[in-house]
C-alpha cells in the first residue's frame, strides 16, 4: 500500500474523479493527500474529502497568491482547521521567486503567517520553495516548534540535510525517474528513513509516461525507481513511506 503525500485533484484537470480514485485504489494507493493552495482550490479540496473517504487534505495558499490574500482569507483557514478533521498539514505555502521575487516581501509575509498558524494548531507544513533556498531556510528557522514536508524537493544534498536537521522530511515524486534527473543523489544520501511519496498531479508524471497527465496511480513507478537507488524491496519502500507519512501527518 503506498500514500500520495501531495497531489492536486480538481474537476478542471480531470473529467471523471470517482474513475481516477477507482483506478488509485486498484494501483495500490490505500490514501491520498490532495492540496488546496488558492481560494477556490481549498473549497473545492474540501468538498471532495466529504465526497471520497480515502481523501485528505493539506490547506495553505501558495506563495504565487500572495499579492491576493487578505486576513480574512486566513481565518478561511483557521475556520476550517477548526472543524475539519481531514485537514492534515498547511500547505503548500512557501517562496517562489521564479517569477514572483519582486513580490518577495508579501511572500514573505504570507510564509510567516501560515507558519504561524501550523504552529498554534500543531499541524505539518508543506513547503513549496524555488529559487529562494535561503530565505525559505531562514524563515522556517524562526519556527523551530514547525515540522513537515519539503514538497517536490530538488536541492543538493547539503540543503537536504538542512532540511532534515530542522525535522523535515523530503518529497520525492516523478522527477525522480527522469533520466536527466540528477535527484537518485540525494535518494542515495539521506535514505529511505526521510522520504515521502508524492505526485503533484496532474504535474511531473513519471516514465514511462512522462507528458501525460498525472495521477496517483503512478506512485508505485516512483516507489520502484526509490527501491532501485537504494537497493531496497518495493515492499520495504512502501512499509517505511507509509510509516514517515503516518507519523508526519498523524494518519492512523
Amino acid at each position: 500500500m503506498f500514500i500520495d503525500t501531495h497531489c492536486h485533484l480538481s474537476y478542471e484537470d480531470y473529467d471523471n474523479i470517482d474513475e481516477i480514485m477507482k483506478e488509485n485504489r486498484e494501483n495500490g494507493i490505500d490514501r491520498i493527500i490532495i492540496s488546496g493552495c488558492t481560494k477556490n482550490t481549498i473549497l473545492e479540496s474540501i468538498e471532495l474529502s466529504k465526497k471520497y473517504d480515502d481523501v485528505f487534505l493539506t490547506i495553505g495558499y501558495h506563495p504565487s497568491e500572495a499579492s491576493t490574500i487578505q486576513e480574512e482569507d486566513l481565518k478561511l483557514l483557521e475556520s476550517q482547521i477548526q472543524n475539519n478533521d481531514k485537514i492534515v498539514g498547511i500547505g503548500e505555502i512557501g517562496l517562489d521567486y521564479h517569477y514572483g521575487k519582486e513580490e518577495s516581501f508579501k511572500q514573505k509575509e504570507l510564509f510567516r503567517r501560515q507558519l504561524m498558524i501550523a504552529q498554534e494548531y500543531h499541524l505539518p507544513v508543506v513547503i513549496h520553495t524555488r529559487d529562494a533556498t535561503e530565505d525559505t531556510i531562514k524563515i522556517l528557522k524562526e519556527f523551530p516548534d514547525v515540522y513537515g514536508d519539503i514538497h517536490c524537493f530538488n536541492g543538493s544534498i547539503e540543503v537536504a540535510k538542512i532540511y532534515i536537521s530542522m525535522g523535515y522530511k523530503l518529497g520525492i515524486g516523478g522527477v525522480v525517474t527522469f533520466k536527466n534527473s540528477n535527484l537518485f543523489k540525494i535518494v542515495e544520501a539521506v535514505g529511505i528513513q526521510y522520504l515521502l511519496l508524492e505526485t503533484d498531479a496532474p504535474y511531473l508524471t513519471p516514465e514511462p509516461f512522462r507528458g501525460k497527465k498525472n495521477s496517483s496511480k503512478y506512485i508505485p513507478l516512483i516507489a520502484k525507481r526509490i527501491s532501485e537507488i537504494l537497493d531496497i524491496t518495493i515492499e520495504e519502500v512502501s512499509k517505511y513511506t507509509l510509516k514517515n507519512t503516518k507519523s508526519l501527518f498523524d494518519l492512523k
